[in-house]
């Protein structure tokens, strides 16, 4: 069956993980990539992006690879590139600037069958899938998707797989974050006083979306978590501190560790753990959405335990090429032994 064709806006660092990953995958071809980088800088960065060498030149404005070509074009804004001549079946939107309906809506004026942005909306679209919590739930008609966040995706994941054994009476969750490219690496006078600070000599207190998105979605959790957000000085690996309170008496630590290595085997491309006694740089590489830590997890008190879980931004564009692939396949066009 002919590959899913897709074209993208931004390569950003997730935009060319998801680039990397597209290339290695027989059901996925990227044809068109919209950026305002020079073309020959972007084909540097993703040599470096996988620490691979040659493995795609630059030819007349394109990246070649061996059975591939990605045309490259400039464009700053939704509705610059006309998509229907490429035929793509998806936009992948990995600018992390464009969140709205509004925004994001030109995608699809421009010929796009459906735009999947890697970023939390700030208003309602289609869909938001977390996917291994509702990607079950998609339909057909949904045309503006978004895949979530990283930090989103691995908290809700963690809720989930807790909950099915567990009434939740209460989760605080503080999300340890990576330093962006949104972060300025000195002060500098941006949107608000803390997001003005160097994000790379600072611990930095912020706010996650998580929140409003993890509770309209998982309903249970409506008016039962709190989330904050910590920006540290480290390029790569995050890590959600989640504390959780438990309606039903308090759990043996050993059960829920267990409950998080069956889980780990019922969804191996989801869930993985370690009894590793890791730190934030040995989680670059992992493709996972949630890499529980066994000796993080322990009891905080009477009916209450802590989880220590990582990720890392791998993880979540393997997750928005899930969502993709999941689209196709409700649609029927994808061969489902392949998918």
């Amino acid at each position: 069956m002919r590959k899913i064709r897709i074209g993208m806006m931004g390569l950003g660092h997730v935009g060319r993980q998801i680039f990397n990953l597209a290339l290695r995958d027989e059901n996925f071809e990227v044809v068109a990539i919209s950026d305002i980088g020079r073309p020959d800088i972007l084909r540097h960065l993703l040599d470096k992006e996988m620490g691979r060498s040659g493995e795609v030149s630059l030819e007349d404005n394109c990246l070649v690879g061996a059975n591939s070509r990605t045309r490259l074009l400039p464009a700053e804004k939704p509705g610059e590139i006309p998509w229907d001549v490429f035929e793509v079946d998806f936009v992948v939107d990995a600018t992390g600037r464009f969140r709205s309906r509004a925004d994001l809506a030109p995608h699809l004026d421009s010929g796009a069958a459906r735009v999947v942005t890697s970023m939390l909306p700030v208003d309602e679209i289609d869909r938001v899938v977390l996917f291994g919590v509702n990607h079950d739930r998609i339909e057909r008609e949904d045309r503006i998707v978004s895949a979530g966040s990283a930090s989103t995706t691995a908290t809700a994941l963690a809720l989930k797989i807790l909950s099915e054994r567990h009434a939740i009476e209460h989760a605080s969750l503080t999300s340890v974050h990576a330093y962006t490219s949104d972060q300025s690496l000195q002060d500098y006078a941006g949107a608000d006083f803390r997001r003005s600070r160097s994000g790379a000599s600072n611990i930095i207190p912020n706010d996650t979306p998580a929140l409003r998105w993890i509770q309209e979605l998982m309903p249970d959790m409506q008016g039962r978590m709190t989330a904050y957000a910590l920006n540290v000085p480290v390029q790569t690996g995050s890590m959600l501190d989640l504390t959780v309170s438990l309606k039903d008496g308090e759990a043996d630590i050993e059960s829920v560790r267990k409950l998080f290595v069956d889980a780990a085997q019922a969804m191996p491309d989801l869930v993985e753990t370690t009894a590793d006694p890791i730190v934030s740089s040995d989680v670059r590489g992992c493709d996972k959405s949630l890499l529980v830590d066994l000796r993080g997890c322990m009891p905080a008190g009477s009916r209450m335990l802590k989880i220590l879980a990582w990720h890392e931004s791998l993880g979540h564009a393997r997750r928005i090429l899930d969502v993709i692939r999941a689209y196709t396949k409700l649609d029927g066009k994808i061969n489902r032994e392949a998918a």
